[in-house]
């Protein structure tokens, strides 16, 4: 009988246990979760991605107390250089950091093209290290395409960044867009002009008065990307794109073209040999060499050979056939390159730091590139200049897009270096890259 009610007994202590570990576990608090953001996936390559929805119970992203942005720049843009623009960027990125208490910026510095270069890196940093990827990154336009249809940047909020109104240039506004999203904030850019010898003629304004100065016209004749033609093109009315998106060509506007390059070449203003030009360099060697009195080259390298060169030289925009001024643009924007919200936050407020109207100014006037925002050219101190840089730019057109520049630049570069060779007729020549163009 002791036995039985000392057996019952111990059974009931189990129960009594057992049922206070359960209640706890229902009941009890549980060990508080520290949330670990986790790294958004990459962008898809359509370049109008979805916005971020997070849910009501997820946390804001939230940044450790002491952080380092990193930035990629190309080595011209190189903050530690000792030049006056490097010393400048230098300058701004310190103001940036002490604003922004346990913010500090590493700077890498990338070729722009090759093995290691910015957009190999994205893509090699992307795929097996994404810890190593910048937080800002310097892209010229082509990089930015490329960059943006890989899925390697993320789009700026346009809720609370803007380049629509009067403060940035057409071309500016269309530098930093692919379609409709916003992938860069341009901070330099660059444009087709001519370059001439204030001593021996005047500026000419249009076709006629460089035809009539009887001076030889160096040009890159050769170059795959026909920029000089295509501009000439583009002012004439032609087409680049048909309904469909598909590259395509005016037939009235590029005959009209050619037909001005052959009565160049009948008077030797625009000799044959200026087709063994292929690149901008190769053609200021010719003009140098030959102290040639005329030379389309891109705005950067006249402020960069003016910074250097004794001899005196002057800026006008492009010669039009019939007045309709038209030049062609790129530049360089900064892009946003890191997975992680609150990182991407910061580094737009960077971006916009370093896009401010009077830091552009003095930093374009040294660095030698066109500013982005008329408020910026309007604070260069060189007024001659200054005004016409603003021609310039009120005239500059965005440079096509990569596929369509690869499609149309070659058949208008063999259209050129046919019509200075007198191997073609100007109306052959059109006929030929409308074949080209159209065949399957």
């Amino acid at each position: 009988m002791v036995v039985r009610r000392q057996g019952w007994i111990l059974l009931l202590l189990v129960i009594s246990l057992v049922g206070c570990d359960a209640l706890g576990s229902l009941s009890g608090t549980p060990a508080p979760i520290t949330p670990t953001l986790e790294s958004e996936e990459t962008p898809d390559a359509a370049i109008t991605p979805q916005p971020e929805t997070p849910s009501e119970t997820e946390s804001p992203p939230q940044l450790p107390e002491v952080i380092t942005l990193h930035l990629w720049l190309p080595p011209e843009f190189d903050p530690n250089d000792g030049t006056p623009a490097g010393n400048l960027l230098k300058a701004r990125l310190e103001e940036f950091t002490a604003q922004n208490p346990g913010v500090s910026i590493e700077v890498r510095l990338k070729a722009v093209q090759g093995a290691g270069g910015l957009l190999e890196s994205l893509v090699t940093a992307s795929a097996a290290a994404p810890l190593a990827l910048p937080d800002l990154v310097a892209l010229p336009r082509p990089l930015l395409e490329s960059a943006a249809l890989k899925g390697l940047i993320y789009p700026f909020d346009t809720a609370t960044i803007s380049l629509a109104g009067e403060d940035w240039y057409d071309y500016a506004r269309d530098l930093g867009y692919l379609q409709t999203t916003l992938f860069g904030l341009p901070f330099a850019g660059d444009a087709l002009a001519l370059v001439y010898r204030p001593d021996v003629l005047s500026a000419p304004r249009d076709w006629q008065a460089m035809l009539n100065s009887n001076q030889v016209l160096a040009f890159p004749a050769a170059d795959p990307n026909a920029y000089f033609t295509l501009a000439l093109y583009l002012a004439q009315g032609g087409a680049l794109q048909d309904d469909q998106g598909r590259p395509t060509l005016t037939e009235r506007a590029l005959l009209t073209v050619l037909e001005n390059y052959q009565q160049a070449a009948a008077m030797n203003l625009m000799p044959f040999w200026l087709t063994q030009s292929e690149t901008d360099a190769q053609a200021w060697a010719t003009f140098t060499a030959e102290q040639h009195s005329l030379l389309v080259t891109w705005l950067s390298h006249y402020l960069a050979e003016q910074r250097n060169a004794s001899v005196n030289l002057a800026l006008t925009p492009l010669p039009s056939a019939d007045h309709a001024d038209l030049t062609l643009a790129t530049g360089w924007s900064w892009a946003l390159a890191s997975s992680d919200p609150a990182r991407r936050a910061l580094s737009s407020r960077l971006a916009e730091y370093l896009v401010d109207e009077a830091f552009l100014a003095a930093w374009t006037q040294l660095a030698g590139y066109l500013p982005p925002r008329p408020g910026a050219l309007a604070r260069w101190t060189d007024s001659p200049l200054r005004g016409v840089m603003e021609q310039i730019a009120r005239s500059a057109q965005l440079v096509p897009p990569t596929d369509v520049l690869a499609s149309l630049g070659p058949l208008l570069e063999q259209a050129t270096v046919d019509v200075l060779k007198a191997e073609s007729t100007p109306a052959a020549a059109v006929q030929s890259a409308l074949a080209q163009l159209n065949s399957p």
